[in-house]
């Protein structure tokens, strides 16, 4: 009887031995294992997500859109087009989600994109930085290059016309219709169907999972047909051309990256 005791408690301690075992492995695997990809969200979530990140960026008046990009501690950066700064001057002023309005700086990084000649001589992309005092906000979450038929969605803030209350913040959606091989002018690449309005630009383009890939800039069906133009100077064929301006336009994220390697290390 005592042996049967013995051979009990051993076998009992040999198996919680190996249970905890099991249990350190388990454990040390989900320590070790890399983040697994974002699955998709709901439209709902996509559109509080882009609500949230999405700001406006003003002069004087408003001048389009931003992407509330990175926070260090009080300090956040905000991505938008080159040309929207251009079109007005300093001091520059950040609108977030909350209405709160915040004075901004042109982030020294950005100061050769922005005093760029033409769109030839630099991607069409610039950082502003704001310091909040006591509000946080959400921050953009970054996407690897998106693929044709990817489904898309644009958001941004639209001129409003004197007497129009009616517009907002606007959210669209579309999917990937052309992805060129070298870049137009101001580094754009990622076309699209989403609805793209006067005011949008500098505001994102972002995926089913949330994640941001590309920053808007050029909508479909300009008003004068120029030439679409490649950043080595050569023009689109007339076929190409044809595609290029019935679409809207991105920078596409690894180009902001390249642009901007010590900000986004």
């Amino acid at each position: 009887m005592n042996w049967q005791k013995l051979t009990l408690v051993a076998s009992v301690g040999g198996l919680l031995i190996t249970l905890s075992t099991w249990a350190a492995n388990v454990s040390g695997n989900r320590l070790n294992k890399p983040n697994q990809p974002r699955t998709q969200i709901s439209i709902q979530q996509l559109h509080q997500q882009a609500q949230a990140i999405t700001v406006k960026v003003m002069s004087q008046s408003v001048l389009g859109s931003g992407i509330l990009l990175q926070r260090q501690g009080s300090a956040y950066t905000v991505l938008t087009n080159a040309h929207v700064l251009r079109a007005g001057s300093p001091p520059y002023r950040i609108q977030t989600n909350d209405n709160h309005i915040w004075s901004a700086n042109v982030r020294q990084d950005s100061l050769n994109t922005l005093h760029a000649t033409s769109l030839q001589q630099g991607n069409d992309l610039a950082l502003l930085q704001f310091f909040s005092s006591g509000y946080v906000y959400t921050v953009a979450s970054l996407g690897s290059p998106p693929k044709v038929g990817d489904q898309v969605f644009a958001a941004g803030f639209p001129f409003v016309e004197k007497g129009d209350h009616g517009k907002g913040f606007v959210f669209t959606s579309g999917k990937v219709s052309l992805l060129l091989h070298k870049a137009l002018e101001g580094g754009y690449k990622v076309g699209h169907t989403n609805a793209i309005e006067k005011g949008m630009s500098g505001g994102p383009l972002l995926n089913r999972r949330g994640f941001v890939v590309g920053v808007n800039g050029i909508h479909a069906y300009p008003l004068w047909d120029a030439p679409s133009v490649f950043t080595d100077g050569s023009e689109a064929d007339p076929a190409l051309h044809q595609q290029i301006i019935h679409l809207s336009w991105a920078v596409p994220m690894n180009t902001v990256r390249s642009s901007f390697p010590n900000t986004l290390k």
